[in-house]
């Protein structure tokens, strides 16, 4: 994809497009057709129509608006009619998936590449083939990219550079395996997440790859200030205990170092303190005031100052975006207006640069978009009025006072049910009638759960497969088609919890008919008490943190692919570095020998050894159990046996990797949490209700005029009321950034203030240049 990196009004690219904005010529009095438009596009070619130049003005646009949208910087924008082929190429939803799959390619042969799974192992050609094509096919769009960017703006894209140095290694790196016939210790194979990350279906992940590195240098701060206290009291321990014959653990500087750190995640306490407190009492009080010190207070106070500042961050991103979707705007009307109108857009390029920017979006809804934009209702838009154009895409239109009911041309006796099924779940009892059936399904579960059962599969069926399952599930079933029937299904899936009644109901239902046929299957038994999650819905602190939820999926996402990527990274790294030790019956003479004897014991003692680096899905289980930090030195204290003392380095930067992804993610919990109670204080419901929606009253008269052409208005016949009045409400969904723009709007004032002010310090400065200029070649 074009470059996706955050832009902002600092940019290069940014400024030289804000000088070519500030010379555009509209026009003169010629008769030439092509002076009708306020100014021509860069991608148009000369031996084309006006209606042609026009076209190619809306596809422009388009692209400024998705740039925009997508955060492009603008100096990757095309700026050439032989660059928009490859442009248009490469910014293709069929490129997205090719791209997509490529990335997943390369991150999945390494689960056939030695050390792979058993019996996965791809032949040595094989593999290195299907490593070359996929790199091959993300080779392509650099090369595409270099046909409308150029080396020179390249070079400054830093993402894509790293990109291309990661390409041109790994292609290496592949070929000479290939001609080899033979692998080699392969660390490049753990940066292969970088072409999954650069991928468009991960851009919410670089954004937030990019707010841990801008958190970082308060992390560093504190993590130095953390590891002063760590190496003073290793010291100090060493100086203390290394003279107790029974106490291993501080021996040597090293081996009290490492105790030291082990003992910040406090996976091996009390164990370390028993040894010298054996020999005195006093001697707790290093080991207390040392965890009191670096757990309690340090740790904490990391994730406070990392809290303030993703907070600043947060909105500093919602900043910056908003300017660059502003300044998007800007350069997309100047395409838009006309000679004969430049300070304003009619509907007809309106329409056009939908066509363009959002082709699905059904003409009637364009109709509806440019009449909420259009504040001033003089059938034009202004550029101040434009800049609103992403808000207006986010709206999902009704009509206000529906004409007829779904069910209004149906038969008859049809007709009737429906009514009847409607004003059934209007009811406002009907809601608590559903609760009572919610709880009494409770109750059922728990008394099958208390009935004794012969064995787990009859419990099982007793729990979810009983004659009382099914009854339940028939009435939850019952509820969900009443409310299809009576209000419609697209009204019926715009409420979140009706999708999710239907969902675990029907689950339910599924895993009921699987059990009774496969009595094995007793997983399904978690299916049953999903519905019960309706009521948390009745407690108000329950909404609130259902809310969060809903504001943090996108972040949990990220989050998400950001730990695999993390995983895949380091479980690289230890299947080259481990993979050829094996650790049963290792570790003899160790404080971890009893770990990892086969003794055949019930216990978990005995099985370590299975924690290891022999393939991918096997390391990817050991990183999350050193996540937990459960225990973890054990596993880390095994391969230093085994291997080198120095492998502690590789166990000891993933828990520091862990512990900075995860103190952020816990920081964007808080912040999101504080953010919807700060917000729901403020805002009452009825303030919500017109945040969220927009009305727009239409007539026909009107239309006529707005509209011109009679094919388009004959589309919209059924949507209007031919010579009479229709009113139509458009719902914004309750998203972070529509939150922000109604919390932040004081900000957001000022913001442009400050933006508006800088662009007239530019056009200034460029017309006293322009000035001086003059009188240079003057005299």
């Amino acid at each position: 994809m074009a470059s996706t990196s955050r832009g902002s009004p600092d940019d290069d690219g940014y400024k030289r497009f804000t000088e070519d904005i500030h010379n555009v010529s509209y026009g003169s009095n010629k008769s030439d057709p092509l002076d009708e438009m306020g100014s021509r596009s860069s991608l148009s070619r000369d031996d084309i129509g006006d209606m042609d130049q026009w076209e190619m003005n809306f596809h422009e646009a388009a692209i400024f608006l998705e740039e925009g949208a997508n955060n492009e910087k603008f100096d990757s924008h095309p700026r050439h009619p032989a660059a928009l082929p490859a442009y248009l190429l490469v910014h293709n939803s069929w490129y997205y998936g090719f791209d997509l799959l490529f990335s997943l390619i390369l991150l999945l042969l390494a689960l056939v590449e030695k050390p792979s799974l058993d019996n996965f192992e791809f032949p040595v050609g094989i593999h290195s083939i299907l490593e070359l094509v996929a790199l091959g096919g993300i080779g392509v769009e650099l090369m595409l990219k270099l046909r409308w960017i150029g080396w020179r703006t390249i070079l400054k894209h830093k993402r894509t550079m790293v990109k291309c140095v990661t390409l041109s290694i790994m292609v290496l790196e592949a070929i000479t395996v290939l001609v080899r016939q033979s692998s080699h210790f392969r660390v490049t194979r753990a940066l292969r997440p970088i072409f999954l990350v650069d991928t468009r279906a991960c851009g919410g992940v670089r954004r937030y790859i990019r707010q841990i590195l801008q958190s970082l240098p308060p992390i560093i701060d504190m993590l130095g200030l953390l590891m002063f206290f760590v190496c003073s009291y290793a010291l100090l321990g060493y100086f203390l205990f290394s003279g107790h014959d029974s106490n291993l653990y501080f021996k040597t500087l090293e081996d009290s170092f490492v105790s030291m750190f082990v003992l910040l995640t406090t996976a091996n306490f009390p164990d370390v303190m028993m040894p010298s407190y054996a020999i005195s009492k006093w001697t707790a009080a290093f080991f207390i005031s040392y965890i009191s010190t670096v757990l309690y207070v340090l740790m904490n106070l990391m994730l406070a100052v990392v809290y303030e500042t993703f907070t600043g961050i947060e909105k500093d991103k919602f900043r910056k975006l908003l300017l660059h979707k502003r300044q998007a705007c800007k350069l997309a009307f100047r395409l838009l207006v006309s000679k004969q109108t430049p300070n304003h857009i009619r509907f007809k390029q309106f329409h056009g640069l939908m066509r363009y920017y959002s082709p699905k979006t059904r003409f009637r809804d364009v109709v509806l978009m440019f009449r909420q934009l259009n504040k001033s209702n003089t059938g034009q838009l202004t550029q101040e009025e434009f800049l609103d154009v992403y808000d207006s895409l986010t709206l999902k239109w009704r009509n206000k006072t529906p004409l007829d009911p779904w069910f209004s041309a149906a038969w008859p006796p049809l007709r009737t049910f429906c009514r009847a099924a409607k004003s059934l779940v209007t009811w406002r009892f009907f809601e608590h009638i559903i609760y009572i059936l919610i709880i009494a399904n409770g109750i059922a579960m728990f008394i099958r759960i208390m009935e004794s059962s012969d064995s787990l599969e009859e419990g099982a069926k007793l729990f979810c497969g009983s004659w009382d399952t099914y009854l339940f599930l028939i009435l939850f079933l019952v509820e969900s088609i009443l409310k299809i029937i009576g209000l419609g299904w697209s009204e019926y899936i715009s409420s979140g919890w009706n999708i999710f009644d239907l969902s675990v109901t029907l689950l339910a239902f599924f895993g009921a008919v699987l059990l009774s046929m496969i009595p094995s299957l007793t997983v399904v038994v978690i299916l049953r008490p999903l519905r019960l999650l309706r009521l948390f819905k009745l407690k108000k602190r329950y909404r609130d943190i259902f809310g969060t939820l809903v504001l943090l999926s996108p972040l949990m996402w990220s989050t998400g692919i950001v730990m695999m990527v993390m995983y895949y990274f380091f479980a690289i790294i230890g299947m080259e570095l481990f993979s050829p030790y094996h650790l049963k019956n290792c570790c003899v003479n160790t404080t971890v020998e009893d770990f990892y004897k086969s003794n055949g014991t019930s216990s978990g003692i005995g099985y370590y050894y299975l924690n290891n680096f022999s393939n991918l899905l096997i390391s990817g289980v050991t990183l999350f159990e050193l996540t937990v930090v459960n225990n973890w030195f054990i596993v880390m204290d095994a391969y230093a046996s085994v291997s080198s003392k120095f492998s502690r380095l590789y166990f000891m930067l993933f828990y520091l990797f862990t512990m900075v992804v995860l103190t952020i993610v816990v920081a964007s919990v808080l912040e999101a949490f504080r953010f919807r109670i700060q917000y729901k204080q403020q805002t009452s419901k009825k303030d919500e209700e017109l945040m969220l929606h927009e009305e727009v009253i239409v007539d026909w008269n009107s239309l006529q005029t707005q509209v011109q052409e009679v094919r388009l208005l004959e589309s919209l016949q059924t949507d209007f009321v031919v010579g009479g009045v229709v009113a139509y409400i458009g719902r914004r969904r309750r998203t972070r950034e529509v939150l922000q723009r109604h919390m932040y709007a004081t900000e957001i004032k000022q913001w442009l203030e400050e933006a508006e002010n800088e662009e007239r310090n530019d056009i200034n400065m460029i017309i006293e240049e322009a000035q001086i200029n003059a009188r240079l070649i003057s005299a």
